[in-house]
């Protein structure tokens, strides 16, 4: 029944992306809401974030939406205990729309919702409406949910064994009212774990258009790649192709590239080439991009002349190639 629900569900989005890395620290949270902020550059696409990693939610800081802790604390429990979707909140309908459009509002203003409410100890509230929860929106195209919102605080650990995890992803696919949406961008924590197993799971009724890997060019990164290959290929998931992260460093004075992390076994490119997975694109460092996230900013606004920024962008339109591919072929859902 659940699968059946958020099939349904999911019938107002026309493609979903997962985020993968094998190991942790690649920047796969960095890339997800990179990808997300990309896609929303065109003012006519809608795009949704959610971020599935729930012992490690990194996207509302990164998306500067740190502070929107502190959801309603009857709220809260309904979704941390499992209870039906059909039982109300005290927050209807009138009260989400105003919510969405306050988060927009003072988005748009760069404001860190620091009016008298949040003064007085209160935060903006995630509320739940007759059609589910409402996410809290970057712009007027950009919409993000996290476990994260749930947190009274980000320093809080989440202690959770996998069933309460499964539960948590399950209720964020089946009841989060995104409303019509062009993209939805799944940032999942690193590995093969249960939170990977409970989205294929869940999302097999509907239609996934593939995975994007992150890596960097280090063998102990890429060996732990092969196995998020291997679990795609398991799971009949589509795989988009590779990122390779942190791919050397272009001095921002002589344009010379400097490979910090040297590639000792030919890197992403020769991995890709010998297990036949497209490369999507090689990402160099730069320190912006780790400035823009702490600050909760596009690094495409703060940086848009970057090298990084131009091998960003190359990728994002790699993705949407794809997915527009898939669509025009009728490609059909993944087995359950």
């Amino acid at each position: 029944m659940t699968v059946e629900e958020i099939r349904e569900k999911m019938e107002t989005v026309r493609h979903r992306i997962l985020v993968l890395s094998g190991k942790g620290g690649v920047g796969k949270s960095t890339f997800s809401a990179h990808l997300a902020h990309g896609l929303a550059e065109d003012g006519d696409t809608q795009v949704a974030l959610l971020d599935v990693d729930i012992c490690g939610p990194s996207i509302p800081k990164i998306m500067g939406l740190e502070g929107e802790q502190g959801m309603q604390y009857q709220a809260r429990l309904m979704i941390l205990s499992g209870l039906s979707r059909g039982q109300e909140a005290e927050a209807g309908d009138e009260i989400a729309s105003a919510n969405r459009k306050f988060t927009r509002h003072y988005h748009r203003l760069g404001c860190a919702y620091e009016d008298a409410s949040m003064q007085s100890g209160t935060h903006v509230e995630v509320h739940q409406s007759g059609s589910g929860w409402s996410p809290v929106y970057v712009d007027d195209n950009l919409g993000v949910m996290s476990v994260g919102f749930l947190l009274s605080s980000p320093d809080d650990a989440v202690i959770w064994r996998g069933p309460k995890k499964n539960g948590m992803i399950k209720q964020f696919l089946r009841d989060v009212d995104w409303g019509d949406v062009d993209y939805l961008v799944i940032d999942t924590p690193p590995g093969t774990s249960d939170e990977h197993l409970s989205v294929v799971q869940y999302l097999a009724a509907a239609h996934i258009d593939g995975a994007v890997i992150l890596t960097t060019p280090q063998e102990v990164a890429l060996q732990d790649v092969r196995k998020e290959i291997s679990f795609c290929h398991k799971v009949k998931l589509p795989i988009i192709g590779v990122v390779e992260n942190m791919s050397g460093f272009i001095c921002p004075k002589c344009k010379k590239e400097s490979q910090i992390f040297p590639p000792t076994t030919g890197g992403a490119e020769a991995m890709c080439q010998d297990l036949k997975i497209p490369l999507l694109g090689k990402v160099p460092l730069d320190p912006h991009i780790g400035k823009s996230c702490d600050k909760g900013q596009s690094f495409f606004v703060e940086a848009p002349d970057s090298p990084a920024t131009a091998a960003y962008r190359s990728i994002i339109q790699r993705i949407r190639d794809f997915c527009n591919s898939r669509q025009s072929h009728g490609e059909k859902p993944i087995s359950p």
